[in-house]
């Protein structure tokens, strides 16, 4: 006996055959947005470019929102917050040749950070692939070598139906610990082919943890528990693993200092008592440092800048915890444990006993006052303004973006970025022109939260036709130029060096000027106007522009 609901629930043939049917028309292009939709990705940043547009096509024809920057460099910065702030897998879509060669230094700066940005590039069309030289625009024998030595990992699709498993895998190695940027090739006339491939609605790709070995953490916990003089360095990969909180319940039970490197300001509270800062160009602070028993380290190489440019030697036991491998005991010897810091820090504070030490905050007070005491002798007071302006003007829970200029320079040590993750700079690869298009990115991933960006005159040079962009979309940034007439830290390192500086001097434009002819509200201010023009210009919806004449200069260093 057959039942009319039995006719309703079972389809015929030809109602399944229509309902599997991919829709006329789809493409290659097609695939990769499916693709991307269904790992998660909602924003894309890029520019289109003549082998690239049938990619372009189908995000025209989707709902994938996307931002499109003004240089390839600039939007491959922006995709670089996005995905630091966001913690997700950034697209950045980009075409063949030089238009994928300018995102070269943006990428070296997501790796540098372990930003998750997924570039997918065009090629040339598949006869071309292999070095056969036949003469195709933006030919090059090798593309994917260009960026092989610079990104986490290389994938290619050669064809339509590989490219949801080359997507997913990209996807998952971006964000596998440590994260980082990935690398995409599809040729053009991939992207442009038709497809019956089904729609791409059940891609999946899951991460890999990087646990510890329980050996090692056993051991460590060990050496820290049985510790006179335990010191923790927090590098980025604090911040990276959302390990602020178990940082400081470690730091708390072990009653041990902690110092921030540039690249984790704000793992650790700034104004706590246990709280060292990030004085690491000091060498009151890479003494102290010698002086530990045993040093843990958490997701930092103690690389150039955080060992006050190699002058720190440790005369302890290191600990160092380490997402990227190719850092684990690459300047010191040390006990390695290769491992996501979160993953790390939960396995000690599951071991490590409470630690008793009264003594530990009076020693961590002496010595910012012995720092506090060297600057004193110096010739630093405008410097030091300019900082406490921004902070009292910035919003806490703004994110901000420093370039590579003298006030940013200032800022890593000096700075209380306030909470985790909202103090970004470039100072992992050192490029300039990072600031501006990052905030943009930064502005997109939390579009109810005020932006600061801080550029020096020559920095403002590489992204002023990223005022563009933020007109058009809108974007809650505002941008602070410091005009000093040229390359300011440059100038000093020479003159420094060499008596003179060569090359540093700009001719550069009316900033005032030209930010208003892109619509963009901007004003002179000074360093005593400061605090309250730009709390202003946070305030104001929309982007904006502030220029502060200034030549400013760095503290004394003390490794030489």
């Amino acid at each position: 006996m057959t039942h009319d609901h039995d006719l309703v629930l079972r389809p015929t043939e030809a109602q399944t055959a229509a309902a599997l049917a991919p829709p006329p028309g789809r493409t290659g292009g097609d695939l990769v947005v499916e693709t991307l939709r269904s790992l998660g990705a909602t924003t894309v940043f890029g520019l289109p470019g003549q082998h690239a547009l049938g990619l372009f096509d189908a995000v025209g024809r989707s709902d994938l929102r996307l931002v499109g920057l003004r240089t390839e460099n600039n939007a491959a910065f922006a995709a670089d917050a996005y995905g630091r702030l966001t913690g997700e897998a950034v697209p950045l879509l980009l075409s063949t040749g030089p238009g994928a060669l300018m995102a070269l230094p943006a990428l070296a700066e997501a790796a540098a950070a372990s930003a998750p940005v997924l570039a997918v590039s065009s090629q040339v069309p598949t006869p071309g692939l292999g070095g056969g030289r036949r003469g195709h625009l933006h030919e090059l024998r090798d593309q994917s070598a260009s960026f092989r030595e610079v990104v986490k990992s290389v994938h290619t699709a050669r064809t339509p139906s590989q490219i949801p498993s080359v997507i997913a895998e990209a996807w998952e190695s971006a964000l596998t610990t440590p994260h980082g940027p990935v690398w995409v090739e599809i040729p053009e006339d991939v992207l442009r082919a038709e497809t019956f491939v089904p729609q791409v609605t059940g891609m999946d790709a899951t991460p890999h943890e990087l646990a510890p070995r329980p050996e090692l953490t056993a051991l460590a916990a060990h050496w820290l528990s049985k510790a006179a003089r335990p010191v923790i360095v927090a590098g980025g990969g604090v911040v990276r693993a959302d390990a602020a909180g178990k940082l400081k319940q470690l730091a708390e039970r072990l009653n041990a200092p902690v110092v921030t490197t540039f690249g984790g300001k704000g793992a650790f509270p700034w104004t706590h008592p246990l709280s060292l800062q990030s004085w690491l160009e000091d060498r009151h602070t890479t003494d102290f440092l010698e002086d530990a028993d045993v040093l843990l380290v958490v997701g930092s190489g103690l690389g150039e800048l955080s060992s006050n440019y190699h002058t720190f030697f440790p005369t302890g036991r290191v600990i160092q915890i380490e997402a990227d491998l190719g850092k684990l005991e690459s300047n010191h010897p040390a006990l390695g444990i290769h491992a996501d810091a979160r993953l790390a820090l939960q396995a000690l504070l599951e071991t490590v006993p409470v630690r008793e030490d009264p003594d530990a905050p009076e020693r961590v007070r002496s010595l910012l006052a012995a720092v506090a005491a060297r600057l004193a002798t110096q010739d630093v007071a405008l410097e030091q303004q300019l900082l406490t302006s921004i902070r009292a003007a910035l919003p806490p829970r703004s994110p901000s973006f420093w370039d590579m200029t003298i006030l940013a320079y200032w800022a890593w040590s000096a700075f209380d970025p306030k909470h985790p993750n909202t103090m970004h700079s470039a100072q992992g690869a050192g490029g300039l022109g990072y600031a501006f298009p990052a905030a943009l990115g930064a502005a997109l991933a939390e579009p109810d939260t005020p932006v600061l960006a801080v550029s020096g005159d020559g920095g403002a040079m590489y992204s002023v036709a990223e005022l563009a962009t933020a007109r058009q979309h809108d974007l809650d940034v505002t941008w602070l130029i410091v005009d000093d007439g040229g390359y300011g830290i440059l100038r000093e390192y020479m003159t420094s060096a060499f008596s003179r500086a060569t090359g540093t001097e700009l001719t550069r434009p009316d900033f005032v000027a030209l930010a208003e002819s892109f619509g963009v509200p901007a004003a002179t201010t000074t360093p005593e106007t400061l605090r309250d023009d730009l709390k202003k210009s946070l305030a104001t919806p929309g982007p904006s522009v502030l220029v502060l004449p200034a030549t400013l200069r760095m503290f004394a260093p003390t490794h030489l």
